[in-house]
Protein backbone atom coordinates (compact mmCIF):
# COMPACT_ATOMS: atom_id res chain seq x y z
CA UNK A 1 0.00 0.00 0.00
CA UNK A 2 3.01 2.04 0.74
CA UNK A 3 4.36 2.59 -2.57
CA UNK A 4 0.86 3.68 -4.17
CA UNK A 5 0.37 6.14 -1.61
CA UNK A 6 3.68 7.82 -2.36
CA UNK A 7 3.70 7.65 -6.25
CA UNK A 8 0.64 10.42 -5.39
CA UNK A 9 3.33 12.98 -4.03
CA UNK A 10 4.48 15.52 -6.39
CA UNK A 11 8.10 14.66 -7.55
CA UNK A 12 11.31 16.86 -6.69
CA UNK A 13 11.21 18.95 -9.57
CA UNK A 14 7.68 19.98 -8.96
CA UNK A 15 8.78 20.65 -5.35
CA UNK A 16 11.79 22.35 -6.51
CA UNK A 17 10.21 24.65 -9.08
CA UNK A 18 7.62 25.86 -5.80
CA UNK A 19 10.19 25.88 -3.26
CA UNK A 20 11.25 28.42 -0.93
CA UNK A 21 15.08 29.92 -1.24
CA UNK A 22 17.42 30.95 1.72
CA UNK A 23 19.83 34.05 0.57
CA UNK A 24 22.41 34.68 2.94
CA UNK A 25 22.75 39.06 2.87
CA UNK A 26 26.44 38.82 4.72
CA UNK A 27 28.44 38.99 1.67
CA UNK A 28 26.66 41.64 -0.46
CA UNK A 29 28.25 45.17 0.30
CA UNK A 30 26.54 47.99 0.81
CA UNK A 31 25.25 49.70 -2.74
CA UNK A 32 25.43 46.37 -3.99
CA UNK A 33 22.80 44.09 -6.32
CA UNK A 34 22.54 40.52 -6.22
CA UNK A 35 20.47 38.35 -8.30
CA UNK A 36 19.29 34.71 -7.70
CA UNK A 37 16.38 32.96 -9.21
CA UNK A 38 13.16 31.71 -7.34
CA UNK A 39 10.01 30.04 -9.68
CA UNK A 40 12.29 30.66 -12.05
CA UNK A 41 12.40 34.25 -11.92
CA UNK A 42 15.08 36.22 -11.28
CA UNK A 43 15.53 38.27 -8.01
CA UNK A 44 17.09 41.61 -7.55
CA UNK A 45 18.46 41.82 -3.54
CA UNK A 46 19.35 45.27 -3.07
CA UNK A 47 21.83 46.39 -0.37
CA UNK A 48 21.07 50.39 -0.43
CA UNK A 49 23.07 53.06 0.96
CA UNK A 50 21.81 55.93 2.79
CA UNK A 51 21.66 58.15 -0.08
CA UNK A 52 19.20 56.14 -1.70
CA UNK A 53 16.82 55.20 0.64
CA UNK A 54 16.89 58.70 1.28
CA UNK A 55 16.00 59.62 -2.41
CA UNK A 56 13.41 56.83 -2.42
CA UNK A 57 12.26 58.46 0.77
CA UNK A 58 11.83 62.35 -0.76
CA UNK A 59 9.98 61.19 -3.44
CA UNK A 60 5.99 62.31 -3.86
CA UNK A 61 4.22 59.38 -3.62
CA UNK A 62 1.21 61.40 -5.23
CA UNK A 63 3.54 61.91 -8.13
CA UNK A 64 4.23 58.03 -9.05
CA UNK A 65 2.57 56.22 -12.03
CA UNK A 66 1.60 53.28 -9.55
CA UNK A 67 1.84 54.81 -6.33
CA UNK A 68 3.78 53.16 -3.54
CA UNK A 69 5.63 54.56 -0.42
CA UNK A 70 9.51 52.98 -0.45
CA UNK A 71 8.52 52.03 3.16
CA UNK A 72 5.52 50.12 2.13
CA UNK A 73 8.34 48.15 -0.26
CA UNK A 74 10.53 47.00 2.52
CA UNK A 75 10.62 45.12 5.80
CA UNK A 76 10.34 47.17 8.54
CA UNK A 77 13.73 47.74 10.33
CA UNK A 78 15.47 46.67 7.82
CA UNK A 79 15.09 50.00 5.17
CA UNK A 80 18.16 49.16 3.82
CA UNK A 81 17.59 45.61 1.76
CA UNK A 82 15.22 45.72 -1.32
CA UNK A 83 14.21 42.62 -2.70
CA UNK A 84 12.23 42.74 -6.08
CA UNK A 85 10.84 40.55 -8.80
CA UNK A 86 13.41 41.57 -11.97
CA UNK A 87 11.05 41.48 -14.52
CA UNK A 88 9.38 44.97 -16.40
CA UNK A 89 6.13 45.14 -15.78
CA UNK A 90 5.98 46.12 -19.36
CA UNK A 91 7.11 43.54 -22.00
CA UNK A 92 8.67 41.08 -19.49
CA UNK A 93 12.13 42.27 -20.32
CA UNK A 94 15.19 42.46 -17.37
CA UNK A 95 16.18 45.38 -16.32
CA UNK A 96 19.38 46.49 -15.32
CA UNK A 97 20.52 47.72 -11.72
CA UNK A 98 21.95 51.13 -11.08
CA UNK A 99 21.49 52.60 -14.45
CA UNK A 100 19.08 55.42 -15.56
CA UNK A 101 17.83 58.58 -14.43
CA UNK A 102 17.13 57.61 -11.08
CA UNK A 103 20.12 55.20 -10.16
CA UNK A 104 17.61 52.28 -10.13
CA UNK A 105 16.97 50.00 -12.44
CA UNK A 106 16.71 50.72 -15.99
CA UNK A 107 15.04 48.20 -18.88
CA UNK A 108 17.08 48.92 -22.27
CA UNK A 109 14.33 47.33 -24.54
CA UNK A 110 11.91 49.60 -24.28
CA UNK A 111 13.45 52.47 -21.98
CA UNK A 112 11.47 51.78 -18.29
CA UNK A 113 13.21 53.78 -16.07
CA UNK A 114 12.43 52.50 -11.99
CA UNK A 115 13.81 54.23 -8.99
CA UNK A 116 15.88 53.25 -5.70
CA UNK A 117 12.91 51.69 -4.45
CA UNK A 118 11.71 49.45 -7.45
CA UNK A 119 8.81 52.11 -8.60
CA UNK A 120 8.60 53.02 -12.35
CA UNK A 121 9.41 56.26 -12.38
CA UNK A 122 9.26 57.02 -16.59
CA UNK A 123 8.60 54.77 -19.77
CA UNK A 124 5.85 52.48 -20.55
CA UNK A 125 5.83 49.84 -17.76
CA UNK A 126 2.45 50.18 -16.11
CA UNK A 127 3.62 48.95 -12.56
CA UNK A 128 5.94 49.13 -10.40
CA UNK A 129 8.54 46.15 -9.95
CA UNK A 130 6.69 43.34 -7.49
CA UNK A 131 8.11 42.47 -4.38
CA UNK A 132 7.85 38.29 -3.85
CA UNK A 133 7.14 37.52 -0.86
CA UNK A 134 9.88 37.56 1.81
CA UNK A 135 10.64 36.66 5.99
CA UNK A 136 13.74 37.77 7.80
CA UNK A 137 15.19 34.77 9.27
CA UNK A 138 18.18 36.18 10.69
CA UNK A 139 19.20 39.68 10.63
CA UNK A 140 21.79 38.46 7.50
CA UNK A 141 19.87 36.34 5.90
CA UNK A 142 16.20 35.97 4.52
CA UNK A 143 13.83 32.99 2.72
CA UNK A 144 12.03 34.39 -0.50
CA UNK A 145 8.23 32.26 -1.08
Amino acid sequence: MWPFISQMNPDASTIAAGAPIEVDLAPIAEGQDIKVFWRGKPIFVSHRTKKQIDEARAVNVASLPDPQSDQARVKEGHDQWLVVIGICTHLGCIPIAHEGQYDGFFCPCHGSQYDTSGRIRSGPAPTNLPVPPYQFISDTKIQIG
